[in-house]
Order: structure tokens, then C-alpha cells, then sequence
């Protein structure tokens, strides 16, 4: 028969061993919990790509397809040590979204001085061409390689662009597939982005191959030897260089002040305000209205009166002079029109119709900004309708007190039974001096009216936070004095209760009978 003391020592050995092998389970449990999860994380990550893949979960078991269902994270190690591994991730996200954001936005700077300089360099070989008649001449041969060549970086730095565009949608969707940024809305954009770069006129080529097979040298922009249409082909493709400059939307975009700034980001980010151009520009004609305006009124007319220059060149018109051009643009986009010059060619007629509609839209934009600049702010109009305000009351009184002048008058001339002519008089003043009353009196209360419709949202804000805070206050010390007025019912109550029970006690002794 075993003693209670070994069976007490053999009780907590059993007890120490189980106790050694729950603990070695619970290590080894949570050790397979974590190779179960590393492998389930690199099971994720590799089958990524594929839908259909089948997935491990920590049981052991296998799911089919679970690329349909939605993504769940896992934690690659214990919660204490999740957090440093995730923190690392974002700063390097961070990182490398801002790195991202500075390569683009230089990519962009150097488009547009790419596709600016492919517009000087067609500039200069639309203009030397007429001057450039010797056979055999090559310098207009080297300014249209020298614009190809332009156009080539141009597309280049186009899907460079776009490649980091790209790589930001990436990592703001936190490393998603590639292909699924690529949708039919951006194919359609970089598509037609790199068509309208690739227009660029080719007419020396054709001068070359013109050269061999023939005779007479003379270049394309002044010669009818190629034909008509290829000299319209040839205009049409140095007009069609200057839809280049929409770059410039996207340079002020990216290098405006407004999307640079993590405060504007932060405030539009909370009040669900996109960063477009549509917004950098309102912010630009809010702060500097006048400038913005100038500045493309002055590029308009130049590039408007130089594309006209183009035009007409063929007609050999007073119209292909820039003189002329220019003072054809500025009548036209005035909506004035002499009819001293005319443009001749479809061309030139397109291009004066599309001035016409810039001037009217710039001069509507022109009037709001001059109104604008002209109208009162609100500190003004308070300073200044509080001064009428208090003009015309001292208006009223004078018409007050001349109207008990006037019935004075009058009742003074009834009493004397004087002339009728005077009686008459003081009748017909007495009724302009009330007439004058009444008119002073409307329009200190459609003055009035009009001080009340201009109170600002945020002075009735403030009014009625102190309303509130008010009535709160109020509340509080209503609740307050309600239960002050609770315990004094309560003491009330407990005197009362203390008084009839002495005077219970003084009655049974007084009369010992009475039970």
C-alpha cells in the first residue's frame, strides 16, 4: 500500500510532466502555427498571378480557387512582431512613391522642352524655307532630321511617363498586377498622346526623293512641283505640331504649388476634392487672375497670328505678312472686324473662326475679373452700408420733424381762417414732407433687407454655438437647483418623520394608556 506522501510526490511529478508536456505542445503548436503561416504568405505571393490555384490553410487542409475569394492578410510572425516589419514596409513605400513622384514630374519638364523645341525647330523651317532655293542645299534636310529626332525623345519620355504613372498606381494599391492599371481609359490616352507627338512635317524627305529622280531642285514649302496636296499635307502637319502643348496642362499640374503641398493634399484628401488641372486653374485665376489671363492672351495671339502667317503664305496675300496677321488676329479677337483684311484660304478662315470664339470666351472671362476687382468685400460693404444706414435715419428724422412742421403750419393757418392760397400751400407741403417720410422709410427697410441677406454663414455659426452653450449652461444649472430642491425634500421629509415620532413618544408618556 503506497504512503500518502509518495503518493503526493508522484501526484506532482504527474503533474510537472504534464504540465513540461503542455508547454512543449503549446511551443511546438505555435511553432507549426508559424511555418503554417510562412507557408501560406508564400503561397499567396507566388499564386498572385493565378486565380485557380489552389491555397494551404494552417489546418492542413486545401481550398480550391480561392483566388475568387477576397484577399485576406495573414501575419508572417507573432503580433508583437508584426508591427516594425509593416512600418518598414510603408516607409519604404514612401519612399519610393515620392522618389516616383519627383522622376515624373522632371519627365514631364523635359517633354514639353522636348515638344517646345520641335515647334521652334519647325518655327525656323517654315520660315528659312522660302529662303533656301540652291540645289543641292541641306539645311532644310538637317532641321526636319533635327525635328524627327526631337519627336523620337518626345515619344520615348511619353512612355516613360506613363511607366511611372503606372508604377505609382501600383504602389498606391499596394503592389497590385501591373495589367490591371492598363484600362481601356489610359490605353485611349497614351494611344493618342503618342499620335498627336508623332505628327511632324516631312517635306524634305519628299524634297530628297524629289531630288533624285528629278532635275530641278526647289523645296516643298514653296514649290508646286510635288503637287497641291502634298504642300497641304505638309501645312496640315506643321499646324496639327502645335496640339504638343498640351504638355502644358500637365507641367502646371504637376509643378503647381497646390499639389505639392501635403497641407492642400491633406484638406482636399478630407473633403473629397480631386487635384486636376480644372482645379489648379480655378486657384490660379482666384490668386493671380489678371496674369494667368495676360500671359495667354499674349501666347494665343502670337501663335494664332503666326499660324495664319502659314496659311496665307500660299496666296502671296497681305495676310502672309506677320504684320498683318497680327492685326487680323487682334480685330478678330475683339470682335470688332474692320474688313480692311480678309483671310483667303479655308485655313486661314479656320483659324480666324477659332480666334472669334477664344475672344469671346476671354472677354466674358475678362468682364468677371474687372467686376470682381471692382466689387466691395465684405468689410467694405458692412462699413459702407452701415454709413447709409445712418444717413438715412438722420434723413427720416429731418422728414419727421418737417412733417409736424408742416401740420403745425397748417393747423396755425386753420385757426387764423387766413388766405385759402396759404391754407393750400401748407396742405401741399404737408403732403410732399409725408410722401418724402414714406420714401426715406422704404428704402431704410430695403436697405435693412438687403445688411440681413449678407450675414455670413460663419457669424450665424458662432451665434448659435453660443445659443447652444447657453442653453446647455442653462440645463445644467436647471438640473442643479432641481436636485438641491430634491434634498431639501428629502430633509424635509426625515424632519417631519423625526417630528411626529417625538411627538408619539411625548404622547405615550404622558398617557401610558394609550398604545
Amino acid at each position: 500500500m503506497p504512503s500518502p506522501v509518495w503518493e503526493h510526490i508522484t501526484g506532482h511529478n504527474g503533474q510537472t510532466e504534464d504540465g513540461a508536456a503542455e508547454i512543449h505542445d503549446r511551443e511546438r503548436g505555435e511553432g507549426d502555427r508559424l511555418a503554417c503561416t510562412l507557408e501560406m504568405e508564400m503561397t499567396n505571393r507566388s499564386l498572385r498571378g493565378d486565380s485557380k490555384a489552389d491555397c494551404v490553410n494552417c489546418d492542413g487542409l486545401i481550398r480550391r480557387n480561392c483566388g475568387d475569394s477576397a484577399e485576406v492578410s495573414v501575419p508572417l510572425s507573432l503580433p508583437g512582431k508584426r508591427a516594425t516589419h509593416m512600418e518598414g514596409d510603408d516607409l519604404y513605400r514612401l519612399r519610393h512613391r515620392k522618389l516616383l513622384i519627383e522622376e515624373r514630374k522632371r519627365i514631364c519638364a523635359l517633354a514639353l522642352g522636348t515638344a517646345l523645341l520641335g515647334i521652334l525647330l519647325m518655327i525656323i523651317h517654315a520660315e528659312i524655307c522660302p529662303y533656301v532655293n540652291e540645289s543641292g542645299s541641306q539645311i532644310s534636310l538637317i532641321i526636319n532630321c533635327s525635328i524627327s529626332l526631337s519627336t523620337g525623345c518626345l515619344l520615348i519620355l511619353i512612355i516613360a511617363f506613363h511607366y511611372k504613372d503606372i508604377r505609382l498606381f501600383i504602389i498606391d494599391h499596394n503592389q497590385v498586377d501591373w495589367r490591371i492599371a492598363m484600362t481601356s481609359q489610359r490605353v485611349l490616352v497614351i494611344t493618342l498622346e503618342l499620335l498627336v507627338c508623332v505628327i511632324h512635317p516631312v517635306g524634305s524627305y519628299w524634297e530628297v526623293g524629289h531630288h533624285v529622280n528629278s532635275s530641278f531642285a526647289a523645296p516643298l514649302c514653296v514649290s508646286s512641283h510635288h503637287g497641291k496636296a502634298l504642300l497641304d499635307i505638309e501645312l496640315l502637319l506643321s499646324m496639327l505640331m502645335f496640339l504638343r502643348l498640351y504638355l502644358v496642362h500637365r507641367a502646371i499640374l504637376l509643378h503647381s504649388k497646390v499639389l505639392l503641398s501635403a497641407s492642400y493634399r491633406s484638406i482636399g484628401s478630407l473633403n473629397n476634392i480631386n487635384f486636376t488641372f480644372r482645379f489648379v486653374l480655378k486657384v490660379l485665376m482666384n490668386k493671380h487672375p489678371a496674369r494667368t489671363l495676360l500671359v495667354f492672351i499674349l501666347l494665343f495671339w502670337l501663335t494664332a497670328s503666326w499660324m495664319l502667317t502659314l496659311c496665307e503664305r500660299q496666296t502671296q496675300a497681305l495676310t502672309g505678312h506677320m504684320d498683318t496677321a497680327l492685326w487680323l488676329i487682334a480685330i478678330t479677337f475683339l470682335t470688332v472686324g474692320y474688313g480692311d483684311v480678309a483671310p483667303n484660304t479655308s485655313c486661314g478662315k479656320a483659324v480666324c473662326l477659332l480666334t472669334g470664339v477664344m475672344g469671346v470666351a476671354c472677354t466674358a472671362m475678362l468682364v468677371a475679373i474687372v467686376t470682381e476687382k471692382l466689387a466691395l468685400n465684405k468689410g467694405e460693404k458692412h462699413v459702407h452700408f452701415f454709413m447709409l444706414d445712418i444717413q438715412i435715419s438722420k434723413r427720416i428724422r429731418h422728414a419727421a420733424a418737417n412733417v409736424l412742421r408742416e401740420c403745425w403750419l397748417l393747423h396755425r393757418a386753420n385757426l387764423t381762417k387766413g388766405n385759402r392760397g396759404e391754407h393750400r400751400r401748407h396742405q401741399r407741403c404737408l403732403l410732399e414732407a409725408i410722401r418724402v417720410f414714406r420714401h426715406l422709410r422704404l428704402k431704410q427697410r430695403k436697405l435693412r433687407d438687403y445688411v440681413s441677406e449678407m450675414v455670413d454663414l460663419p457669424k450665424m455659426q458662432m451665434i448659435m454655438c453660443d445659443l447652444s452653450a447657453n442653453w446647455n449652461n442653462s440645463y445644467r444649472e436647471l438640473e442643479q437647483r432641481i436636485l438641491s430642491m430634491e434634498q431639501k425634500l428629502d430633509e424635509l421629509s426625515r424632519c417631519f418623520q423625526q417630528t411626529s415620532e417625538l411627538l408619539s413618544e411625548v404622547l405615550r408618556h404622558r398617557n401610558p394608556e394609550i398604545r
